[in-house]
């Protein structure tokens, strides 16, 4: 292989995690939206309605289990961005300046 595929291979890697990352980050919000929305019911049908309680219950859980998951997914995409971003650096210190002007 060639530098300038192996440099081009790093730079759409890294913007490929990127991508997904800010994904997560939307599906984190989602989650997030369902346990407020899960609150609200709550706090507005406390017991009148048991359906309705239930599922405020069940949008609260299923709201928290994904921003566990989706939160612990982010850290460690986060975390391999980082090294991946590190190693193209330690590899072609020269071209990851370059990369860093066109940003």
């Amino acid at each position: 292989m060639k530098k300038q595929e192996i440099i081009k291979g790093y730079q759409t890697e890294i913007l490929y995690q990127k991508h997904m990352l800010e994904n997560l980050g939307r599906w984190f919000s989602i989650f997030l939206g369902s346990v407020g929305l899960g609150i609200i019911v709550l706090y507005f049908f406390p017991a009148a309605h048991l359906l309705l309680y239930i599922l405020g219950i069940v949008l609260i859980v299923i709201g928290l289990l994904g921003m566990l998951v989706l939160g612990y997914g982010m850290y460690r995409g986060n975390r391999n961005l980082q090294l991946v971003i590190n190693d193209f650096k330690s590899k072609f210190p020269a071209a990851s300046s370059m990369t860093k002007a066109k940003e």
